[in-house]
């Protein structure tokens, strides 16, 4: 008996879905399983992971903190840079913070979970601690000296021209003192939580300061990775920690500097990116040749 058109239209659909769950669905995902676990390309298939004496300790791929328990930087180690995936370098949350260079006032409110950092302030923080942690100056333009953006909101008697009236420091909560005392001769406030002194029409004016133009802290060491889990860090970043690293584990700084080299790759193809030096790559070759004391 033959059967009505749209049945068999039917039939021959559900045919084609079977036919097409087996083979892409099952057969596929499988073969490609089964090749990556080819010798030489097991490795990278399962994350290139690392590990030490048969325990697990990262992967070459993601970068990864090197704290102790209270989230403070563990000295005989070089860090990485920061992260904004999750709580830091989390590969099910990669991202980045989504700030831009247009972001410099810090939300400040009286309840901490409704304050927040502009990426300024961000940028300001982490450079003071990198400084303080290397025994470097870590200073930076457009920072103050606690390490928060240096930001006035400047409010003029005709809006936007006029003589000065009024001077907010923003990034800087009462009842803190402001990072200069007076801006053309008008004296600076500290800010009060919860006011948006861009709404009451203030015009947003940061201060250069006195700061170096190149920075003894290089860039990566303040920003974070689009990904949040770059697990490089520059020759520069590198270099700047040397010293200190090589102070912890009581070597010669000329031998650390060697094993960064060995542990920093160069462009792709030659001409793609910027070196980088593998953190993790790092710092366990530095548990094989100076162990800590």
């Amino acid at each position: 008996m033959r059967l009505p058109t749209w049945l068999a239209q039917h039939l021959a659909a559900l045919r084609a879905l079977l036919v097409f769950t087996v083979l892409l669905g099952l057969a596929y995902p499988l073969a490609l399983v089964a090749v990556g676990q080819i010798p030489g390309l097991a490795g990278k298939a399962d994350g290139s992971l690392t590990t030490v004496d048969g325990r697990t300790v990262g992967s070459s791929l993601i970068g990864q903190s090197f704290t102790d328990g209270d989230g403070n930087p563990v000295t005989r180690y070089f860090q990485s840079r920061p992260s904004a995936a999750g709580d830091g370098y989390d590969p099910i949350a990669t991202a980045a913070s989504n700030l831009g260079p247009e972001s410099v006032v810090d939300t400040i409110a009286t309840d901490p979970e409704e304050s927040s950092q502009s990426l300024l302030t961000q940028v300001c923080e982490r450079s003071k601690a990198v400084g303080e942690l290397n025994g470097v100056d870590g200073s930076r333009p457009y920072c103050t000296p606690e390490g928060v953006g240096a930001v006035l909101a400047v409010f003029r008697a005709g809006g936007l021209t006029g003589p000065v009236t009024r001077v907010v420091s923003v990034n800087q909560a009462a009842p803190a003192t402001p990072f200069i005392t007076t801006y053309q001769g008008v004296t600076v406030e500290p800010a009060q939580p919860g006011q948006d002194y861009v709404a009451e029409g203030g015009i947003i004016t940061p201060i250069r300061g006195d700061a170096p133009a190149e920075p003894a802290v290089p860039a990566d060491a303040v920003t974070a990775s689009a990904s949040g889990l770059d697990p490089h860090i520059s020759p520069a970043y590198a270099e700047l920690q040397v010293n200190r690293v090589a102070r912890e584990r009581g070597a010669d700084p000329a031998a650390v500097r060697r094993l960064v080299e060995a542990n920093t790759t160069g462009r792709s193809l030659g001409f793609m990116g910027e070196p980088g030096v593998n953190v993790l790559e790092l710092n366990l070759a530095l548990d094989r040749e100076f162990p800590a004391r």
